[in-house]
């Protein structure tokens, strides 16, 4: 017997992560006091923080793979014997491919806030001093990640052929063709595009601020400005285009057994079995964003007390948050599944003569066609725990492409 099984096995698993830690510079804290100055003196302090971060990750990936199969125990010929059994018995014929495509991963941690608490203090000044203090303080995020997948997996011409055995014209003696199964198997799995964005670590993540104009004396002018923005920007883009052909026949027919004299004839085919299954998930993008740098537990403090007559004492604070948070997806798939055919009839046995008790016979295997598709995109999330990234399903076998962030940026002392 012969006993003849191909496999075809492609594993293509390539996966563009781009991880990116940053921590803002940290302030220990910001402390400015104007106090004690003689009369008359003119006292002015300006300060100006900025602090911005930029992450940009770009990821692009372009997968094409062609994969075609043969295998074959069958076209098997006893033809014209004379005297004796005349038997064909193929082994079985299968093709399996599995195609795993997995690309495009992003993560970025950032804080978003200065750390550190603000005092400004102008306190004790002489008469007719001028004493102002301007703070700004600036804190920009600014996260940009764009991942664009092309998956394009041509699995075609897979033949697993058992059948299409002759045996005819023999002469005195038993006529028997039995093959073996036929199968054909692929799986296909695409998973692509996934953005994870953390900024800022808690709800209240911003710094104290304690304002104070006090016990300046007579006539004195005196004037804090503080100008607090933070402003975080997140914008999250997949597209991806999956092009799935396929195109699988499994064939245990086909067989002749005719115009054999004397004995029995038969025909017995095994299975034939074509199992497809497809499975394409794409465009995953999830965002947690606590940037209330404006104030910490503490709050903000104004105190304006104790100064002379005719002293002029301003405050002025202006405190803006500004969140955006845009996230798009753009799934295109294509599933070509077609021609996939499992046969095991077409057989012939035809102008036979053997004994008065006697019977041609033919009996046929089991043929199976199984089709099956999974469609996953296109998921937006914001806040809430972090997600576990979907598992692609391939004939029973989860493949896990997620991976653990924290453990990730441990990993790379990140």
């Amino acid at each position: 017997m012969t006993n003849y099984t191909k496999k075809l096995g492609i594993a293509v698993a390539t996966v563009a992560i781009v991880v990116n830690g940053f921590v803002p510079l940290a302030a220990a804290g910001t402390s400015i006091t104007v106090e004690n100055n003689g009369s008359e003196s003119n006292n002015d302090v300006v300060i100006n923080t900025t602090q911005n971060t930029s992450v940009n990750q770009t990821n692009t990936a372009n997968f094409t793979n062609n994969v075609d199969g043969d295998a074959n125990t069958g076209d098997n010929t006893a033809d014209k014997n004379t005297g004796g059994d005349v038997r064909i018995e193929t082994g079985d014929a299968s093709v399996n491919v599995t195609v795993n495509n997995s690309a495009n991963q992003n993560y970025v941690s950032t804080d978003c806030c200065a750390t550190g608490n603000t005092e400004v203090k102008v306190a004790g000044n002489g008469s007719d001093s001028n004493n102002t203090v301007n703070l700004y303080n600036k804190n920009r995020v600014d996260i940009d990640q764009d991942n664009d997948a092309d998956f394009e997996n041509n699995i075609k011409y897979l033949d697993a052929k058992t059948g299409n055995n002759d045996a005819n014209d023999n002469t005195n003696g038993n006529v028997s063709v039995k093959t073996g199964d036929a199968s054909v198997r692929v799986a296909v799995g695409n998973w692509a595009n996934a953005n994870s964005a953390r900024v800022g670590g808690s709800a209240d993540n911003g710094s104290d601020i304690s304002l104070m104009i006090a016990n300046n004396g007579a006539d004195s002018d005196n004037d804090i400005l503080v100008d607090q923005d933070s402003n975080t920007d997140v914008d999250q883009d997949n597209w991806a285009d999956f092009d799935n052909r396929i195109d699988g026949d499994a064939n245990s027919g086909d067989n002749d057994a005719d115009d054999n004299t004397g004995g029995d004839v038969m025909i017995e085919t095994g299975d034939a079995e074509v199992d497809v299954t497809v499975d394409n998930m794409a465009n995953f993008n999830w965002a947690d964003v606590n940037c209330g740098c404006t104030f910490g537990e503490g709050g903000l403090e104004v105190l304006v007390k104790g100064n002379g007559a005719d002293s002029y004492n301003t405050v002025n604070g202006y405190f803006d948050s500004i969140d955006d948070l845009d996230q798009d997806n753009d799934a295109d798939f294509d599933n070509d599944v077609k021609n996939s055919e499992a046969k095991t009839g077409n057989n012939d046995a035809n102008d036979n003569t053997g004994s008065a008790d006697s019977d041609p016979a033919i009996e046929t295997g089991d043929a199976d066609v199984n089709v099956d598709l999974s469609n996953s995109a296109n998921t937006n999330g914001i806040g809430g725990d972090e997600p576990e990234w979907p598992e692609l399903n391939l004939g029973g076998l989860n493949i896990s492409l997620s991976f653990d962030l924290g453990d990730l940026l441990d990993a790379l002392n990140l």
